[in-house]
């Protein structure tokens, strides 16, 4: 199983949720965060006084599918989260060991699907 962590623009969770929804990828956590990348931020006016942004909103989410899902998901992420623009996200992809599924006790691949 793979735990893929997609930082993304929040005005494209419509978006990606759609996409994975659709190809029977179900189950998702979503989390609002704040960060940077290159971009560093940006500098904004407030009532005439210039300021900086550091710490930009994005939202992560995270999705645990079976190994033989994991490419397919990251690329409707990537097709539906992507912008062209700078800030448009990462996608990292770690290795899970297992999942229980607490009502049923039922363990890996079963559990999240």
């Amino acid at each position: 199983m793979k735990k893929i962590e997609a930082i993304i623009k929040p005005f494209k969770i419509e978006e990606v949720k759609d996409a994975l929804s659709g190809s029977g990828i179900e189950g998702m956590t979503i989390t609002e965060v704040k960060g940077f990348g290159r971009q560093k931020g940006h500098t904004e006016i407030y009532r005439g006084s210039e300021y900086s942004v550091d710490f930009l909103p994005k939202i992560k989410i995270e999705v645990v599918v079976s190994d033989s899902l994991a490419e397919t998901a990251i690329k409707l992420i990537t097709e539906a989260a992507h912008t062209g623009k700078i800030g448009d996200g990462k996608i990292f992809v770690l290795p899970v060991e297992d999942a229980v599924r607490i009502r049923t006790q039922e363990h890996g691949d079963t559990a999240v699907s």
